[in-house]
């Protein structure tokens, strides 16, 4: 069966000299990531090759989805808390990637859009918790940057009388809130720029170009809905102080 890229040794091959390349790029312009491409890559390789092996018996059986959908918000929601703090309140972090992303599944089975198939439910459910995972880390650090380079802008607003919450939000908003910027640029660029993975999929798979399209529009805009939810409820728990270590 053709592939988008056929996998063979050159492929291996090609991979690992990309990685060895961004790896060695990372350490000559001194970003401090170089360890961090060598072992994000390797954790890559190991965890899909993990889920090769065993998504042919997920999507078989309903119990199993729900199964591995949860264990992917957890680590979505683990992964988000670890890049805004420290210790318990890490654990915050699942509270956006949650508020995001049940809402706009939801409201796609309901709807029937989204049928209950685990072909169908996995996927969709992965690029949902991907991208507010992203837009809850994002927003979360900007949000507490803000906070700890301010300071002295919050206790102003606090001298005015505010109360801690709406100080904070005075502050961290602005910053936080371009945790969006990525989902839109990328919306507004589909099409233009890149073609994002449901549609080239579904190309693959045999999808005339107009179905292939309308359900990627159907996906960006489920993943704008979700990821503005995410930094919200993101903003929201930094204001009130639940990401203090």
């Amino acid at each position: 069966m053709n592939t988008l890229l056929p996998v063979t040794p050159q492929l291996g091959v090609v991979m690992a000299v990309l990685v060895l390349a961004g790896a060695a790029v990372a350490w000559a312009g001194r970003l401090g990531h170089g360890r961090a491409i060598l072992t994000a890559a390797a954790r890559a390789a190991v965890q899909l090759a993990a889920v090769s092996l065993v998504i042919g018996w997920v999507i078989a059986l309903l119990p199993a989805v729900v199964l591995f959908l949860l264990v992917m918000y957890g680590v979505a929601g683990v992964t988000a808390g670890r890049r805004i703090t420290r210790g318990r309140a890490a654990w915050w972090a699942c509270l956006p990637v949650a508020a995001g992303t049940v809402p706009v599944l939801a409201l796609m089975i309901a709807s029937g859009v989204l049928p209950v198939r685990g072909i169908v439910l996995i996927p969709v459910t992965g690029i949902l918790l991907g991208g507010c995972l992203t837009a809850t880390s994002l927003a979360g650090r900007r949000a507490l940057d803000e906070l700890r380079q301010r300071r002295g802008e919050v206790e102003a607003g606090l001298s005015l009388g505010l109360p801690d919450r709406d100080a904070a939000m005075e502050i961290c908003r602005p910053a936080a809130a371009q945790a969006l910027v990525p989902a839109l640029d990328q919306t507004r660029t589909v099409g233009l720029v890149t073609l994002p993975g449901a549609f080239v999929g579904m190309m693959l798979a045999g999808a005339d170009p107009v179905h292939a399209g309308a359900v990627q529009l159907a996906v960006l805009v489920a993943l704008l809905a979700a990821e503005a939810a995410a930094v919200v409820v993101t903003i929201e728990l930094a204001a009130r102080g639940r990401f203090s270590p």
